[in-house]
């Protein structure tokens, strides 16, 4: 296996370019729902100024309400199997970000794809929705959009699940090297050194890197993702993320005064194996958050993947604990 710091030069990149792409298909293309009962997922949208913002949404909704907020370069696809799970006992709503899954993905050029402007439309979603207070799934991409909900309204929120998602600076290891590169520099040059991210080796290498079983990894997760990168002008959506993601650092001091401030239950479970948010970023957490559950999984990046019963429970035993 591969490390990503290999794969982080051009050559390599391009040799990834020698694993077809075949059989892809859209996010919800083959994905319906007959609904009989409310822990069967729901396929909705709701516009929000004019893009079309796609969901996920199960259970009751006049229970609990836990939004999960998913990671690049996947969508909520990634929770698949855990929301009818969660259906059970608590309503569950999973939004693709504009530019992911089903949702629209405007031009790069038209729209501004930043994170503090996400977590604009991710609070929107949830307010046409009817939600008021809730807990949050925060993974990879998904801690800098709830951190940023949460910045806006503390009290709002009953809950982090924190999986792999990253508001310390210790978190930003080598693999951060070309990022904050680009981040200083938003050169074409620096740019392009970023695109072998967006092939089918770094897609797959994100979902079987750190993990026990690789074999066992689905690799429906590959032909998703790549599916989705490989549109038209997605990558320099995915170039303006990244470039945005340099942002979020300067909100690490401002989240962490409000984890002390206001000691929101926190349940931590964190893939020790994952080069990209490695597990120097997950104990910082026990710094200013003291209502925290602490679990550190023998697994990579995507944990839910060989976690996710394990991940299910818990969560169900935190909710439970946290509203009761």
């Amino acid at each position: 296996m591969k490390t990503y710091k290999s794969l982080l030069t051009a050559s390599v990149f391009a040799l990834a370019l020698s694993t077809p792409l075949i059989n892809s298909q859209p996010a919800f293309a083959a994905e319906t729902a007959i609904v009989t009962s409310t822990t069967q997922v729901q396929f909705g949208y709701e516009t929000i100024n004019g893009v079309k913002i796609a969901y996920r949404e199960a259970g009751d909704p006049a229970k609990p309400t836990i939004l999960l907020l998913h990671g690049f370069p996947t969508s909520s696809h990634m929770y698949r199997n855990l929301i009818p799970k969660l259906a059970q006992d608590y309503h569950v709503i999973a939004p693709d970000y504009p530019g992911y899954g089903a949702s629209d993905m405007p031009k790069a050029e038209n729209f501004e794809y930043s994170f503090a402007h996400i977590a604009d439309m991710m609070t929107t979603l949830i307010d046409t929705k009817g939600v008021g207070k809730y807990a949050v799934y925060l993974m990879d991409y998904g801690a800098p959009v709830g951190y940023r909900m949460y910045a806006k309204n503390p009290q709002r929120v009953t809950g982090f699940i924190i999986q792999n998602g990253n508001a310390y600076e210790e978190g930003l290891e080598e693999f951060w090297d070309p990022l904050k590169a680009y981040w200083a520099d938003g050169s074409d040059e620096n740019a392009d050194r970023l695109r072998g991210f967006f092939e089918i080796g770094a897609t797959k290498w994100q979902f079987t890197h750190g993990t026990q079983s690789p074999e066992k990894i689905n690799p429906d997760n590959f032909w998703h993702v790549q599916y989705l990168l490989d549109r038209p002008g997605n990558q320099e959506v995915q170039l303006e993320m990244f470039k945005s993601y340099g942002t979020n650092v300067g909100e690490y001091p401002k989240w962490q005064a409000l984890f002390r401030k206001h000691q929101t239950p926190a349940l931590l479970m964190w893939g020790k194996n994952d080069h990209i948010f490695p597990e120097a970023g997950a104990h910082p957490y026990k710094r200013d958050l003291k209502n925290l559950e602490f679990h550190i999984l023998d697994t990579g990046h995507f944990a839910l993947e060989e976690y996710g019963p394990e991940i299910a429970d818990k969560m169900i035993k935190f909710m439970d604990r946290i509203h009761n």
